[in-house]
């Protein structure tokens, strides 16, 4: 059995989190001890490792959700798993994109030659967005 302290230092979820996820049904609430303190199985810990990993990774808490109830069905195909990792990985995608297209943008912007605020193309690209060559 471990304490909440024990099993936020063991998967490195920090107590609230853990009390969160257990208020949200991502964990099944805990036992707890004649003294009230919540006491955590090895089940727990694993189930609790899974969703800091698919965080990590930057998977949604709803499709962390789903994944654990996939998970639970061993018999289950795992095309769900599939269709929830390739959305993600799409979703990556586009924002990696974004973010490319955005450092482009202020790569393009940071050469400012002007002497004084007056002639400064930084402050003017900010205050125009006409000035912009990609949509961000």
């Amino acid at each position: 059995m471990l304490s909440i302290g024990n099993l936020s230092k063991t998967s490195g979820v920090k107590v609230p989190t853990i009390r969160y996820y257990e208020k949200i049904g991502l964990i099944a609430p805990a036992d707890r001890s004649r003294g009230n303190q919540r006491r955590y199985e090895a089940e727990d810990l694993k189930r609790l490792t899974f969703i800091k990993h698919a965080r990590d990774l930057g998977f949604h808490l709803d499709d962390i959700k789903s994944l654990l109830t996939l998970k639970e069905d061993t018999s289950c195909p795992c095309s769900g798993a599939d269709e929830i990792l390739t959305r993600h990985l799409s979703d990556v995608r586009n924002r990696i994109s974004r973010l490319q297209r955005l450092e482009a943008e202020l790569e393009r912007m940071s050469h400012c030659e002007g002497e004084c605020v007056a002639e400064c193309s930084v402050i003017e690209s900010l205050a125009d967005h006409s000035h912009c060559l990609y949509e961000h």
